[in-house]
Formats: C-alpha cells, structure tokens, sequence
C-alpha cells in the first residue's frame, strides 16, 4: 500500500513477520514500517501489550535486514521458494486435486501458488473421510478441515494447517476442503511428504 502513492504512504503502516521473512515460524518477532509520527503511537501502545518479548531474536532479526541484501538473500529467497513450490505442488497435479470454480484456470483451482510467501492451499474436496473413522471428540466436532487435517496426520504422517480459523463463523465452510502447507522444508522432507501424499489415492474419489 505504501508504495501507491506519497500521500498513501504518509498514512500507513506496514505490518511484517521476521519468522516468515527469514524462515523461522517459531521466532513469533513482528516488526513494522511507516512514517515516525505513527509508529509513535504504535511504540506506546506497544509497551501497554508485550512484556516478553526475546530481546535476542529481535537483535537477529534486525541484523538479518540489514544485512540480507548485502548476501543477495532476498533473490535467493524468492527463487528458493519459488522452486520449492513447484516441486511440492506437482503432487497435487498427479492426484488430480479438483476445481473449487473459482479461480481462472484449471490448476490454480487445485491449489494456490503463493506470490509473497511459502503456504501453499490445496482443495482437498476429493478425499472422502470413511464414515466410520473414529475421530477423537475435539475434532469430530470441528469442520471438515480440521478432519482432514487429523486423517493425513494419523493416516499419512504429513501435517497440514486447517484455514478455517481464520474466517468468521458464517463465512467459514468456504474453506472446509482445503489445507494449508508450509514448503520451507529441506527438499528431502517435501520428497517424502510428496509420497505419503501419494498414498490419499485410496480414499479418493
């Protein structure tokens, strides 16, 4: 947004993830970006909310943006990545994810290639969950993601993000047959997820 215009930039703020910029999830260390008479106010309020936060992987989070371009980090980033997706979503191609109706073409309507980051969302609306699946209590009750994502688990061994909670409870069945995956992995864990995911072909429709 704050590249639009200067006018729009005098009135944003830019809100970022070290942890998805670098790679680390787990770091949980946000920063962000905008004219100083606003992040004034942001730093007040600030003080008022964290009272925890790990000095250290700040320090090396702001170390690391100072210095990545210095080691080119964010074209190999983005041209990491990008292979990454490829080789990770061609499993999806091979399994014949379906079309949700959406999207422009047929394989962006299996799943999404991602343009800024490394999640990539698949339409899982093929995979038929047996009838007589014992599932435990707290995820019987949740959507079919959360079923879905249970079944790869204990079934496959590959772990996938329910997206449903991060929509409204009236708009949340929209992402009931899709999963969320990371593909910041070593290409040989993305291998072997690829062929435990293979293995969806007996409960596909």
């Amino acid at each position: 947004m704050a590249t639009l215009s200067p006018e729009i930039a005098a009135q944003t703020i830019t809100v970022g993830s070290a942890g998805k910029n670098f790679y680390c999830t787990g770091w949980r260390v946000g920063y962000l970006m905008g004219p100083a008479n606003l992040i004034h106010y942001v730093s007040a309020a600030h003080t008022r909310i964290c009272f925890s936060s790990v000095s250290v992987l700040q320090e090396a989070a702001a170390v690391g943006f100072e210095r990545a371009e210095e080691f080119g980090f964010w074209d190999q980033s983005r041209k990491e990545m990008q292979g990454k997706v490829e080789r990770f979503c061609a499993v999806f191609d091979e399994l014949g994810l379906p079309s949700d109706g959406h999207a422009n073409d047929a394989q962006s309507d299996q799943y999404s290639k991602p343009e800024g980051g490394y999640f990539v969302l698949a339409n899982f609306a093929r995979v038929n969950l047996p009838d007589d699946y014992d599932f435990p209590p707290h995820v019987a009750e949740r959507t079919r993601d959360f079923k879905l994502s249970w079944f790869l688990i204990m079934k496959l061994g590959v772990a996938a993000i329910p997206p449903t909670d991060f929509y409204t409870e009236k708009n949340k069945l929209m992402a009931e047959n899709w999963l969320r995956f990371a593909v910041c992995k070593e290409d040989e864990v993305l291998e072997q997820a690829k062929e435990r995911l293979r293995g969806l072909r007996r409960w596909m429709k």
